[in-house]
C-alpha cells in the first residue's frame, strides 16, 4: 500500500509539473514580444509604457526561458510583483516564509490590483461547498434509483427512472437552472413564500442554514443532471455483478437477499462508479462555470469567465493550478478506494 501510494503521489506532481510547464509556455511563451507581449497581457488594455517596463523588470521577462520558468516555479528572488502586493514567491515555494509554503503564491492581477490567492481564496469555499453538496445529492439520488432498477429490471419504476434520466440527462444545465429560479424563486416569492432566495453565498461559519438554505437550488441543478448518469451506470453495472456466480452462490447458501444486494453486489459494482465520481468531483471543485454564472456564486467558475473576459492571466494560471490539483487528488483517493471496496483489488 505505501509502495501504492508513493507511486500515485509521484505521477500526480508529474502531472501538476507537466500542466504547469503547458501554462508557463502558453501564456508566457507565445507571443511573447510585441503588442501582445506578455507585459501587455498582464499589464491590461490601460496599462502605460511605464507599467509594462516594471513588469517585464519585476517577472524577469526578458531573461531565458529556462530562467523564468524556474522564476514561474520557485519565486522571483528578492523582488515584489508591484508596489503593495505580498512578495511573489511563485507556486511551487522552496523558500520564504510557512505561510507561502503551505499557500503558493499564485501571482497579482495588474488589472484588478488584487493578489491572486486572496481573489481565489475567497472564491474556493464557494466551489467547494457547491461541489461537496451536489455530489452527497447526486451520489444518493443515482445510487437508489440505479439499485432499484436493478433489483426490479423492467418494472414499471424501473421504466420510471429510466425516463426520468434520460429527460434530465438531455436537459442543459443552465436551462434548468433558470427554470428553477423562474418556479421556485420568481413565482414563489411573488405569491409571498419566499423558501428558496436569489443565490447569494452565505458562509458556513456564519449561519449553516442560511447557507444550506441558499445553495439548494444550485446542488438540485447540478445533481439532477448529473444523477441520471449515475443512475444508468449504477444500473448496468449492478445487472452485471448480479449475474456472476458468486451471486448465484450466496443465494443458493439462503443468505438474505438485501446482504446479497448490499454486502456482496453493490460493494463490487461500485468500482466503475467510484471511477466516475472522482473524475466528476475532481473537475467540478476546480470551478462549476455555468451553474455559478446562472446562481450569481462568485466561485472559481465564475472568476474563470471574468479573467478570461477581461485577459487576466494571474488568475487564469491560478484557476488552472487548483483545478489540476482537485482533479489528481480526487483520483488518488479513487484507487485507494478501489481495494477498501472490492477485495478482488489489490495494490501493487
Amino acid at each position: 500500500m505505501v509502495r501504492f501510494l508513493i507511486r500515485r503521489v509521484m505521477l500526480g506532481i508529474l502531472v501538476l509539473w507537466l500542466v504547469t510547464l503547458a501554462v508557463f509556455f502558453i501564456f508566457f511563451d507565445l507571443n511573447s514580444s510585441g503588442p501582445e507581449s506578455v507585459a501587455h497581457r498582464l499589464g491590461g488594455r490601460q496599462a502605460t509604457p511605464q507599467t509594462i517596463k516594471l513588469i517585464e523588470a519585476r517577472l524577469h521577462l526578458k531573461d531565458p526561458l529556462p530562467k523564468q520558468y524556474w522564476y514561474f516555479l520557485f519565486g522571483y528572488p528578492g523582488q515584489d510583483v508591484a508596489n503593495g502586493p505580498p512578495r511573489n514567491h511563485g507556486i511551487l515555494p522552496i523558500g520564504g516564509s510557512p505561510h507561502f509554503f503551505h499557500t503558493p503564491d499564485l501571482g497579482y492581477s495588474y488589472i484588478n490590483g488584487e493578489n491572486v490567492n486572496h481573489k481565489l481564496w475567497i472564491a474556493f469555499p464557494i466551489t467547494f461547498s457547491l461541489a461537496i453538496g451536489a455530489a452527497v445529492l447526486w451520489l444518493g439520488m443515482g445510487l437508489l434509483s440505479g439499485i432499484w432498477s436493478a433489483i426490479r429490471p423492467r418494472s414499471l419504476l424501473d421504466r420510471g427512472f429510466t425516463l426520468t434520466a434520460l429527460f434530465f440527462y438531455s436537459f442543459p444545465t443552465f436551462v434548468l437552472g433558470y427554470v428553477l429560479l423562474l418556479l421556485l424563486y420568481y413565482y414563489l416569492t411573488k405569491a409571498g413564500h419566499a423558501w428558496f432566495p436569489a443565490g447569494t453565498y452565505i458562509p458556513f461559519t456564519s449561519d449553516p442554514w442560511q447557507w444550506a438554505r441558499h445553495l439548494l437550488l444550485p446542488w438540485f441543478t447540478l445533481a439532477a443532471v448529473t444523477a441520471a448518469a449515475y443512475t444508468r451506470l449504477t444500473r448496468g453495472s449492478m445487472l452485471d455483478v448480479l449475474g456472476e456466480d458468486y451471486i448465484r452462490t450466496a443465494r443458493a447458501k439462503g443468505l438474505p437477499e438485501r446482504r446479497v444486494v448490499f454486502r456482496h453486489g453493490l460493494r463490487a459494482a461500485l468500482t466503475p462508479i467510484v471511477t466516475q465520481f472522482g473524475i466528476d468531483l475532481g473537475s467540478l471543485l476546480g470551478g462549476a462555470i455555468i451553474t455559478e454564472k446562472v446562481f450569481s456564486l462568485p466561485g472559481l467558475g465564475y472568476e474563470a469567465v471574468a479573467a478570461i473576459t477581461s485577459n487576466d492571466l494571474p488568475v487564469i494560471i491560478g484557476v488552472v493550478v487548483i483545478a489540476t490539483t482537485a482533479i489528481v487528488a480526487a483520483n488518488l483517493v479513487v484507487d485507494v478506494l478501489y481495494a477498501v471496496l472490492d477485495p478482488r483489488v489489490r495494490l501493487h
